[in-house]
């Protein structure tokens, strides 16, 4: 019997060596896994103002103390958005190195390519009520101010994109009440038509007028209007005030001197008929002619 419990006493103390050992070895010696948690990388390298788009990020395992201040977690928080600096693949993204989701700081990366963003003036007549909001589609009429004779009226730009409105560039967009209000509106369009808006802002009144955006078609012709369309009357106005104002002096005398009566000559009378029959009378020294008519 004493024999049995002192060999029973060896395995348990042997039993419990081992436990000891593997438990030290365990929590000391051996190596464990980490938790690791999940950040949004860029896919590829990123230059800036370069805009995220589906394939442009990733998911990356990093642990948590290497896990970046403002990472971001979520694919929806990056997509859209654009690089503020220059991006390696496989770098984790954080929220300070990208432009806010509606912020004007990445406006300039949705820009297309050959385009460019011109700021005119509007108030709430020239600016559809407040009805215009980005994304937009508007005509630009240009306005040249002077009597209802000089005035004129013409379309120059068609089916522009609105770009923003103030700081606004998203439809809806919260804006803060404390702000000063801004009447600016952003348009998209070529250099060319660039320059023309920029001479028209200086020359006259900007005026937008809202479209529908699907409608494609050309509204005008873009010839000018005057007050003609206004009043009939004012169109031989507007031709005696050019005469006036003309170098030439005959065109005003030709305007003003009484033209000439033509003097249309009397008709000559018919000739009369020739006669039928003529006798020859003499009666002494005299010749008389007796002409017999029908």
């Amino acid at each position: 019997m004493d024999r049995q419990r002192i060999i029973l006493l060896f395995a348990a103390a042997a039993v419990m060596a081992g436990l000891l050992s593997w438990f030290v070895y365990a929590t000391a010696i051996a190596p464990h896994p980490e938790s690791r948690t999940t950040v949004m990388a860029a896919a590829r390298n990123m230059q800036v103002g370069e805009m995220f788009h589906k394939g442009d990020v990733k998911r990356v395992a990093v642990l948590p103390r290497d896990f970046p201040k403002g990472g971001l977690t979520a694919e929806k928080d990056v997509l859209n958005r654009v690089a503020l600096f220059p991006v390696s693949a496989n770098a984790p993204l954080v929220n300070d190195g990208l432009s806010r989701l509606s912020g004007a700081d990445g406006i300039p990366a949705t820009i297309e390519p050959g385009y460019r963003a011109v700021s005119v003036t509007v108030n709430d007549v020239s600016g559809v009520a407040g009805l215009i909001q980005p994304g937009a589609r508007v005509d630009v009429l240009f306005t040249r101010p002077g009597t209802m004779a000089e005035a004129i009226t013409s379309t120059i730009l068609q089916d522009v994109r609105v770009l923003a409105i103030g700081r606004s560039v998203q439809p809806n967009q919260a804006i803060d009440l404390k702000a000063p209000r801004v009447p600016v509106a952003t348009l998209v369009v070529t250099p060319e038509d660039a320059q023309k808006l920029e001479l028209a802002k200086n020359q006259g009144r900007i005026s937008l007028s809202l479209r529908n955006p699907l409608d494609k078609t050309a509204g005008v012709d873009g010839h000018p209007v005057n007050g003609d369309v206004l009043d009939p009357s004012l169109k031989a106005k507007v031709a005696i005030t050019k005469l006036k104002n003309s170098t030439d002096p005959r065109a005003w005398e030709a305007l003003t001197q009484p033209k000439p009566v033509p003097v249309i000559p009397p008709a000559k009378p018919a000739p009369p008929p020739p006669p039928r029959a003529v006798v020859d009378v003499f009666r002494g020294d005299k010749h008389v002619q007796e002409v017999f008519h029908d």
